[in-house]
């Protein structure tokens, strides 16, 4: 991109060449709708859109992220001498959505080349625009998100004829490729995957020597967000008193480089843990910041191997986060753009109970729930065993539409993006594709809570008692669970320990885990909505 430094002509609308659409999940120069940007003859288009703040019902502080991340864009791109064109929501009172917006500044602009904008991280808004595309004479052009480690024809020429999509293999394909955290033609460390050495639990003195990773004080931009979100959308979920998420690439590269310090090296091997009151741990909070391409992810795991590199950070560590990044998070937008549309209507288990109302509150007496809800309303954010083994895993168990699933962690935290968000919820935790995104349903007693967190120690319930006024709900239901799904789960072989499990029960007391369950849904729900 040519850049020359000139006082943008903010009001002036005529005599543009090029507009690029810029969303706020794409801030960054460094995508291909920005290649042949030259500031004397071509703009940018932003706005803010109350739609897409209420088309799920957003965490306060997921707006307010967004808000002022493309606020501090458009000041960034400002001070490069770029023109910007920026529909801020106090300006908006027609209430529509991106794509009305985009057509009603068409309409007064005169644009003689065409509109350029990267593939939007939602299917739902490239149809938007797409279809925009056919009601105006403006040439639209969408670029593919060229800020992934791999492309969609990449993704979708590994996948081909392929019976199963097992992310494992992908992920070993993506490092051979690259050479990421390689030795040769071997994975550095010895092995491909060091998941074994990420299962830890804390002992009963606890975490210690938790990092305090970088939070950022509000500037004037994002208090002025703060405000017009609490104003505008106050009856939203969640607090905006803790807010202090990365908002301009600079503050995330500080956060990246306060986690190679602090939190990596103790990363690895409790990655998995839990415990009551301690939000992040040693979690890095990039995610944000990834989703919103305030940072690379390539130049995230260069930084992450280099740590390997000079000896500061174990192969348990460096290997688990760089899975995340490179296996998850890649293998997760391949599955969303192949699947889609029909992904979101997937629903093999015939789920469809509505999601309890104490996931918007936290009012319940289920203390895992407890912890990781009331963290939830107080940052929009949670780990991803604490979303995978905890809310998803009782959403599982309860049986809820994977639908309202889907809108509650697409709503509740402030990295979520559909193309990342859908397919770990709906495939990954739900295992409403049929075992496209994992092998098995992800259920288990509360055991499991127990065994990796300190959650359970202080609650009513007994994790490994299934009858009486005692029982763990998530045991109760677990076993409900199984009793429910047992001949669809039949052809699944990874099940088979546990469903021989269940076979061992008589039928009498099959039927009282079954009278259990039900009693454990009616007590649940008359205490959410006392």
């Amino acid at each position: 991109m040519k850049r020359v430094v000139r006082s943008p002509k903010i009001g002036d609308s005529s005599n543009i060449r090029n507009l690029v659409v810029v969303l706020g999940d794409q801030l960054s120069c460094e995508l291909d709708s920005f290649r042949s940007f030259d500031v004397e003859h071509d703009a940018v288009w932003m706005a803010e859109s109350a739609v897409e703040a209420e088309y799920v019902w957003s965490h306060k502080q997921r707006i307010a992220l967004f808000f002022s991340a493309m606020r501090h864009f458009r000041e960034e791109l400002e001070l490069k001498g770029i023109r910007v064109f920026y529909k801020k929501l106090e300006e908006n009172q027609d209430y529509m959505g991106l794509d009305k917006l985009l057509e009603q500044f068409l309409e007064s602009g005169k644009i003689t080349g065409s509109i350029l904008m990267t593939e939007p991280g939602e299917w739902r808004l490239k149809k938007a625009f797409q279809d925009l595309a056919t009601k105006v004479t403006i040439p639209l052009k969408i670029f593919e998100d060229t800020s992934f480690l791999c492309s969609r024809d990449d993704f979708e020429n590994w996948s081909e004829g392929r019976k199963q999509l097992r992310m494992e293999y992908f992920y070993r394909e993506m490092r051979k490729r690259s050479g990421i955290l390689m030795d040769g033609k071997s994975p550095a460390g010895g092995k491909w995957n060091f998941d074994f050495s990420n299962r830890a639990s804390f002992g009963k003195r606890g975490p210690e020597g938790v990092p305090s990773l970088i939070r950022f004080e509000p500037d004037t931009i994002t208090r002025e967000v703060i405000e017009l979100v609490e104003k505008r959308f106050g009856s939203h979920p969640g607090s905006l008193d803790t807010f202090g998420w990365p908002v301009t690439s600079q503050d995330a590269q500080r956060a990246l480089e306060g986690f190679l310090k602090k939190g990596l090296a103790g990363f690895g091997k409790y990655q998995d843990a839990m415990w009551a009151g301690e939000p992040f741990l040693n979690h890095s909070l990039l995610s944000p910041s990834l989703n919103l391409k305030l940072l690379s992810p390539r130049k995230v795991v260069e930084a992450i191997e280099n740590e390997y590199a000079k000896g500061r950070a174990p192969i348990e560590s460096v290997e688990g986060f760089i899975r995340q990044v490179v296996g998850w998070r890649e293998y997760a937008r391949g599955v969303y753009w192949g699947y889609m549309p029909e992904y979101l209507d997937r629903n093999v288990m015939g789920a469809s109970e509505p999601l309890p109302s104490f996931y918007w509150t936290g009012k319940t007496s289920l203390n895992c729930l407890k912890q990781t809800l009331d963290q939830t309303l107080d940052y929009g954010y949670a780990h991803h065993i604490q979303r995978l083994m905890v809310t998803g895993l009782f959403a599982l168990l309860w049986g809820v539409d994977p639908k309202e699933v889907h809108r509650w962690y697409l709503s509740i935290y402030v990295d979520a993006v559909e193309w990342v968000e859908l397919p770990n919820t709906l495939g990954m935790s739900q295992y409403a594709d049929g075992g496209v995104m994992a092998s098995k349903p992800y259920v288990s007693t509360g055991k499991y809570i127990n065994r990796m967190s300190n959650y359970c120690k202080s609650c009513k319930y007994r994790p490994d008692v299934r009858n009486g006024e005692d029982a763990c709900p998530i045991t109760v239901l677990y076993w409900d669970y199984l009793d429910r799904h047992e001949e669809v789960l039949a052809g699944n072989q990874r099940m088979g320990l546990q469903l021989r499990n269940l076979k061992r029960m008589g039928a009498e007391e099959r039927i009282g885990i079954s009278e259990q369950a039900n009693k454990t849904r009616q007590w649940i729900l008359e205490e959410s909505n006392s």
